[in-house]
C-alpha cells in the first residue's frame, strides 16, 4: 500500500533510512530542513502486507527521489510521478529508479549516470601534513568564491551570499590552503544534515597541484565531520578523480541516476 507520509511516520520514516545515510542524504536532509508537508515538498511510503514501512518517495519541486532498501511497489511509485503534470526530475540510487522508470509515462528527455562513493571511517585518510589546512570563516568565502571562478573545470552557480546563508545554517563548510597570500586549494561540505553530508568544491589552482593540497583539505573536512558521527558521500564520473577519493577511504555504494523528464504540458 502506498500512502502520503505524515509526522506521525517520522520515527518509521527515520529507521529505514539512516542505516543507509548516505544514500538518503538529500531525503534526510529536506525532511530534517522542510517536514512532510510543504507546497513544494511531500513524501509518500510504500508500506507492504505486515503493515512496516519499506520504501520512501519524496518529491521536492519537479524532483522526486525514492528509496527503498529491498523489495518495493515500483508501478505503485511510478504513479504517484506520473500523476504529476509538472515534474521534470527523479534522481537516486540506479537499482531503485531503474524499476521505477519503465512504468512512468511521461516522456523522458535525457539520463545521467554518476559513481556514487561514500566514507564512513577516518583510518584511510591522509592526516600527516594538515599544518596548512585552514578552516574557512563567513569572512573567507569571498576569496573562497574567487578561488573557484579562477579554475575551469569548477562548476558551480553558487554566488558568495549563497555560500555565506549556506555555511550559517550549518548545511556547508570549506576548508582550505592558502598560498603566495591567496586560497590555492579546497574542499567543501553540502546538504549537511545530522547524519551525513556530500563533498563538494574539491579544487587546486593549476599552478599548485600534485602537491597533495586537494587531498589535505578533503582529509582534514572528512575527519571533522566523520568525527561528529556522520558519514560523507560524493558523486564522481572521472575515474581518475575516483581513485583519489578511494585512497583517503571512499568506496563506490552504487550509480546515482538522474532521469529528465518532459512535462505532460509539451507531450503532444
Amino acid at each position: 500500500m502506498i500512502r502520503r507520509l505524515t509526522e506521525e511516520d517520522h520515527n518509521e520514516c527515520l529507521s529505514l533510512l539512516t542505516p543507509y545515510a548516505a544514500e538518503n542524504l538529500f531525503i534526510i536532509g529536506d525532511i530534517e530542513a522542510f517536514g512532510y508537508d510543504q507546497p513544494f515538498q511531500k513524501l509518500w511510503g510504500d508500506f507492504g502486507e505486515n503493515g512496516e514501512l519499506r520504501a520512501v518517495l519524496l518529491k521536492y519541486e519537479k524532483n522526486y527521489i525514492p528509496y527503498a532498501p529491498g523489495e518495493f511497489n515500483a508501478k505503485g511509485f511510478a504513479e504517484v510521478i506520473s500523476q504529476d503534470s509538472e515534474f521534470l526530475m527523479m534522481s537516486g540510487i540506479k537499482r531503485v529508479t531503474s524499476q521505477i522508470q519503465p512504468y512512468i509515462s511521461h516522456q523522458s528527455r535525457s539520463s545521467r549516470e554518476l559513481f556514487y562513493a561514500k566514507c564512513d571511517s577516518v583510518e584511510a585518510l591522509a592526516l600527516d601534513d594538515l599544518q596548512k589546512v585552514q578552516t574557512a570563516t563567513i569572512d573567507d568565502l569571498e576569496k573562497i568564491h574567487t578561488l573557484h571562478q579562477g579554475i575551469d573545470e569548477f562548476e558551480s552557480g553558487e554566488t558568495v551570499e549563497e555560500k555565506r546563508r549556506n555555511q550559517e545554517k550549518g548545511v556547508s563548510r570549506t576548508y582550505y590552503i592558502e598560498q603566495d597570500d591567496k586560497p590555492v586549494s579546497a574542499a567543501s561540505t553540502a546538504a549537511e544534515n545530522s547524519e551525513s553530508a556530500m563533498v563538494v568544491g574539491v579544487c587546486t589552482l593549476a599552478d599548485y597541484k600534485r602537491k597533495g593540497y586537494a587531498t589535505q583539505c578533503t582529509s582534514k573536512l572528512c575527519y571533522d565531520v566523520l568525527s561528529e558521527g556522520k558519514v560523507l558521500c560524493l558523486f564522481y564520473d572521472n575515474p581518475e578523480a575516483g581513485a583519489i577519493y578511494k585512497r583517503i577511504g571512499f568506496r563506490d555504494i552504487e550509480k546515482w541516476m538522474m532521469v529528465s523528464y518532459e512535462t505532460q504540458s509539451v507531450i503532444v
